[in-house]
């Protein structure tokens, strides 16, 4: 598996396996599926409801746990210093671990601040190897490290074909943060699996659709968690560094990016008060 080296020189897989809609039994199954199937990068949230069953699974794995590298988040209504570090806790206990690889805040919304410095105290305590952010757009990250003096190791963003990031991915690339995406497969919109740039593509190497997307952003660098419940499509979604996209391939599938949101806007007032109020809407 290909790694990207984070700011402070954690290794992370470039590519992952994510559970969010997953539950108990199922999302236990899946990520035992993902680890016999060669993935060692597992992402979850609080608000996912299915750490304790992550756990599960990683406990029952012959898997090393140093060789697995584990992101967990907390969401809006655990921000605050004294409720991330209860958070923290909370989700350390279910996944049934002696400590997270890399600790992100959900959504950039409520005490950001209050939480940076408790998971800056956590890192410094050894229970995290990295902390981050998820949905951060430029300013609010740029605000974040210009008065908080410590940069985050990654930033977990929407990213697919149809909003590519790419002036985001400088940004973040100049100030030393890992772009991570989430939603790859645009959760299954505009037609993201029948689209003819991409189908033309894959049939030129011999991939599917989903292997092509997935090749497209981890050559340029980006981690990737894409979720299935299905092993043949885990095993699918992972056998994609035998081939390489050429520069005319990824010109190509630049030509799909809107330059936006399939599903929301952070800057949305009522998308901000949803998520202050109830933590989140996807991701």
């Amino acid at each position: 598996m290909e790694k990207v080296k984070l700011n402070n020189g954690v290794e992370m897989p470039v590519l992952g396996f994510g559970v969010m809609q997953m539950m108990g039994a199922e999302c236990e199954a899946a990520v035992t599926n993902a680890i016999e199937a060669g993935y060692r990068l597992f992402d979850t949230a609080e608000l996912y409801g299915n750490e304790q069953a992550v756990g599960n699974a990683i406990k029952k794995s012959s898997i090393a746990r140093e060789e697995l590298f584990i992101t967990t988040k907390f969401g809006s209504k655990e921000a605050g210093y004294e409720k991330t570090i209860a958070a923290f806790q909370k989700s350390l206990m279910l996944l049934q671990v002696d400590y997270i690889d890399l600790y992100l805040i959900h959504q950039p919304f409520g005490d950001i601040f209050g939480s940076w410095r408790a998971m800056q105290d956590l890192y410094h305590e050894g229970k995290i190897k990295a902390i981050g952010v998820c949905n951060f757009l430029p300013d609010r990250l740029m605000d974040l490290i210009v008065n908080s003096g410590f940069t985050p190791a990654v930033n977990q963003i929407e990213t697919h074909p149809f909003n590519q990031q790419i002036e985001t991915q400088q940004f973040l690339k100049d100030n030393n943060v890992q772009i991570e995406a989430w939603g790859p497969f645009a959760e299954g919109m505009n037609g993201v699996f029948t689209n003819e740039v991409l189908t033309a593509i894959a049939a030129k190497y011999n991939k599917t659709v989903a292997q092509v997307i997935l090749r497209w952003l981890t050559q340029r660098g980006v981690v990737a968690i894409p979720k299935s419940a299905r092993k043949e499509r885990m095993i699918e979604n992972i056998s994609i560094f035998d081939f390489k996209l050429s520069d005319e391939d990824i010109q190509h599938i630049q030509t799909l990016d809107t330059g936006k949101s399939l599903l929301f806007s952070h800057r949305d007032p009522a998308i901000v008060k949803w998520m202050s109020e109830y933590g989140w809407l996807t991701s």
